[in-house]
């Protein structure tokens, strides 16, 4: 039997971490955070996110919207947060319920997308420069420290979308780990996935990996959440356990530490803020 990386206790202990730091700020960091329609997943993420900013100290600020709000009142909204002195980070909680995130995305100020994926940040992030990088990625990148495993030279297949999986596949390329991502419908999917040494799943198909799927002692960082009969399951079959050396459990997994690097990329803003004051 493999282990279960324990995203909780790992992300109490960055969550920690941010609280000292926080302490000593002359002023309170403080997020935005655009919410729009009533789907409950996304609903239970912000709430999520509120509760741990008042764990360690950042302010936080809830603009919700109904589900038909027009694109362009959502920009107006993110404008005004641009201008705002005491506003640190923003964030439009995704999906949407019909709206373009693009043009929203990229009209956040690069230096308050905590979210990590306003264009200008992405590029840094291809060129290896400083920049605000996805939280999500973030949070699996500590994840898979967390194995203590020697990463040079490992081969990471990552399944999602392209907006999830290049920035996590530059982040890998900084640990010399050579990544490809592939769609969940990729015929060969099966195939290409016993080949990865780490094996990410961010789809939200429930049982899409099965244990015949994956390489023996891989490990599997599964990203995917769906809620079934009031129980929230992810993308791997919860037997794969049996094959992988590490795998991250969900809920308890990605989640949390998802929101723990939120946290970082939220006084990481607050801090490059001060600077160019």
């Amino acid at each position: 039997m493999g282990i279960l990386l324990d995203g909780k206790s790992l992300a109490q202990q960055e969550r920690q971490r941010v609280m000292e730091k926080i302490k000593s700020c002359k002023t309170q960091p403080k997020l935005a955070v655009i919410l729009v329609g009533t789907d409950p997943a996304s609903h239970t993420y912000v709430h999520l996110k509120q509760l741990a900013c008042q764990e360690v100290g950042i302010g936080f600020e809830l603009f919700a919207y109904p589900t038909f709000v027009s694109e362009q009142e959502l920009m107006d909204r993110i404008q005004r947060l641009n201008a705002r002195p005491d506003i640190t980070g923003i964030l439009v909680q995704l999906p949407l319920p019909g709206q373009n995130p693009n043009p929203l995305i990229t009209a956040i100020d690069p230096k308050k997308d905590v979210d990590g994926f306003h264009p200008e940040n992405l590029e840094r992030l291809r060129q290896g420069k400083p920049t605000l990088a996805p939280a999500v990625a973030l949070g699996i990148l500590k994840l898979i420290e967390a194995t203590h495993l020697d990463l040079p030279k490992k081969h990471a297949v990552i399944i999602g979308s392209h907006l999830f999986g290049e920035p996590l596949a530059h982040l890998l390329s900084t640990y010399g780990i050579e990544s490809f991502v592939i769609s969940a419908s990729d015929s060969d999917l099966s195939q290409k996935t016993i080949t990865a040494d780490i094996l990410i799943s961010a789809v939200g198909h429930p049982g899409l990996i099965t244990k015949e799927m994956v390489k023996a002692g891989a490990v599997v960082i599964d990203v995917g959440t769906t809620k079934v009969e009031q129980k929230i399951v992810g993308d791997v079959m919860p037997d794969v356990l049996e094959v992988a050396g590490w795998m991250t459990p969900v809920p308890g997994g990605v989640g949390p530490m998802t929101v723990a690097l939120l946290l970082i990329n939220v006084l990481a803003a607050y801090q490059q803020q001060k600077i160019s004051e």
